[in-house]
C-alpha cells in the first residue's frame, strides 16, 4: 500500500500558527493564499516531519511565539508522526503503539517527493540519469552510449578521409591511350639494338651481293679466260641471291620516338596509376563508412530495445540523447502539466510505497492546466499537496496569517497563568 497523509497538525512553524489539514485520499489539494500568509511553511512542515532534520528550517519557530513547533500527521495506515518539545524530538507510533524512528519513515518517504523543486530544476542529463537509475538500464545504456560515441568518432573521421579520397581522385589526370604499365627504356633500347643488328646484317649481305654482282660482271668481261671460275661464281651467285630475295629491314621510327617519349608516356601511366589507386582508397573508406553506420545503426537499435523493454513509470516518457522525452519532446518543450507529471511519476517509480508529492508555487498554471494534472493524479492514485498564490475556488484550504481561514483556532501566545511553587 502507498503511504499517504490523512491528516496534518501544524503549530508554530515559520508563519504557520495553527494550521488543520484533510488531504484529498488522491488528486491535488491546493493550498492557496496571498504571499507570506505561511502557505509555503506547510510543505516545509510536512518535509520536517517526515524527512527528518535536514529538512528542519533554519528558523524553525514562528518568530513572535514563545511555544516551540508541533507538527502532528496521521499517515493512511494509521502510523502517527510527532514532533514537539522545545527541541522537536521526533515521535512515530504505529497503529498498534508501537514506538519507531526516522528510518522506518525512510522506509516508505521519497525524498524527492518533498522536494520536488530540486529535481524539476535539476539539469535535463540529470534527470534521465535519474530516471535509467530508477528502471535499472543505467549502466547498460552508458556502455551503449560509449560504444556509439566511439562508433560516430570512428565513421566521422572515415567518412572524412574518404570525402578527401573522392575529391582527390578526381582531380587526377587520366589518360585513356597510355599503356596500363610504366615502360622501360632498357627494354626499348635493347629491342632496338636487335634490330640495328639485324639490319646491319641485312646490309652486309646487300654489299656482299653488290659485290659479287661487279665480280661478275668482271668474269664476263674476262669469259673467255675465267669460265672455270665464272662457274664457281655462278652457283655462289645464286646462293647469294636466294639468302637475299626475301629480306626486308623493319623501322626503328617507332621505337625512337618512344624511347624519345619515354619519360612523357611514363608521366601518364603514373597519373593513371595513381588515379586509379585513389578511387580505389576512395571506394574502401565509403565501404568502411558504410560498415560503421549499420553498427552505429545496431547499437541505436539496442538503446532503443532496453528502453522499449524498461519498465517505464509513463507510457511514451523515455530517454534521448541523455535527456528525458515525453510525447515526443523534451523537457523544455513540455507544457506544465507534463513536466509536473513526469516528475510524479518518477518519484513515485523511485519508491512506490511513497503515494504522495509536495509541490510548490502552482500559481505559474492556468485552470485548465490545473484541472489536467488534477485528473491525473486521481487517476494514478497519487496525492499531491501544493500551494498557490490565490483565494479561487481551485483552493482546498485559504490560509491567512497562519491560519486556515474558516477555521476555528484556538488563541495563540496566551501569558501563562503561574500557579504558587511552579517554576
Amino acid at each position: 500500500m502507498s503511504m499517504k497523509i490523512n491528516r496534518l497538525e501544524i503549530e508554530n512553524v515559520k508563519r504557520i500558527k495553527a494550521v488543520k489539514v484533510t488531504p484529498k485520499e488522491s488528486g491535488l489539494t491546493i493550498i492557496g493564499g496571498n504571499n507570506n500568509q505561511g502557505k509555503t511553511s506547510v510543505l516545509d512542515a510536512i518535509a520536517w516531519a517526515l524527512g527528518g532534520d535536514r529538512y528542519r528550517p533554519s528558523e524553525a519557530q514562528r518568530e513572535g511565539s514563545v511555544i516551540p513547533p508541533q507538527l502532528h500527521i496521521v499517515m493512511n495506515n494509521g502510523l502517527v508522526v510527532e514532533r514537539k518539545g522545545k527541541n522537536s524530538n521526533l515521535k512515530v507510533t504505529d497503529p498498534t503503539g508501537t514506538k519507531a524512528g526516522q528510518q522506518l519513515l525512510n522506509e516508505f518517504i521519497s525524498q524527492l517527493a518533498l522536494d520536488l523543486p530540486h529535481f524539476m530544476e535539476a539539469p535535463g542529463r540529470e534527470k534521465a540519469r535519474i530516471l535509467l537509475q530508477i528502471i535499472g538500464v543505467e549502466t547498460d545504456l552508458e556502455e551503449l552510449d560509449k560504444k556509439e560515441k566511439e562508433l560516430y568518432n570512428e565513421r566521422l573521421y572515415i567518412g572524412r578521409v574518404a570525402d578527401q579520397k573522392i575529391k582527390y581522385a578526381k582531380e587526377q589526370t587520366y589518360y585513356p591511350d597510355t599503356p596500363l604499365d610504366l615502360v622501360s627504356p632498357t627494354e626499348l633500347i635493347k629491342r632496338q639494338q636487335e634490330i640495328l643488328a639485324q639490319n646491319g646484317e641485312n646490309q652486309r649481305k646487300r654489299e656482299n651481293l653488290h659485290r659479287l654482282e661487279q665480280e661478275y660482271q668482271s668474269i664476263n668481261n674476262e669469259l673467255a679466260n675465267l669460265l672455270q671460275k665464272q662457274q664457281r661464281l655462278e652457283a655462289d651467285l645464286n646462293i647469294a641471291r636466294m639468302s637475299a630475295q626475301d629480306l626486308e629491314d623493319e623501322s626503328t621510327a617507332e621505337l625512337e620516338a618512344s624511347i624519345a617519349n619515354i619519360e612523357e608516356i611514363n608521366r601518364k601511366v603514373r597519373a593513371n596509376l595513381d588515379k586509379e589507386k585513389a578511387e580505389e582508397d576512395a571506394k574502401s573508406y565509403q565501404q568502411q563508412y558504410a560498415d560503421y553506420t549499420k553498427k552505429l545503426d545496431d547499437v541505436r537499435e539496442q538503446k532503443a530495445q532496453l528502453l522499449m523493454t524498461a519498465e517505464l513509470p509513463l507510457p511514451e516518457l523515455s530517454v534521448k540523447d541523455g535527456e528525458l522525452v515525453y510525447k515526443g519532446q523534451k523537457w523544455d518543450n513540455m507544457s506544465g502539466s507534463e513536466r509536473l507529471m513526469v516528475s510524479t511519476a518518477i518519484v513515485r517509480k523511485l519508491n512506490p510505497n511513497c503515494g504522495f508529492v509536495l509541490l510548490d508555487k502552482l500559481e505559474q498554471m492556468d485552470m485548465q492546466t490545473l484541472q489536467e494534472f488534477g485528473s491525473w493524479l486521481e487517476a494514478e492514485g497519487l496525492q499531491a499537496i501544493a500551494t498557490r498564490v490565490s483565494t479561487g475556488d481551485e483552493c482546498s484550504i485559504i490560509i491567512e496569517d497562519g491560519y486556515v481561514v474558516g477555521q476555528e483556532h484556538p488563541e495563540m501566545n496566551k501569558p501563562k497563568s503561574w500557579k504558587a511553587g511552579e517554576f
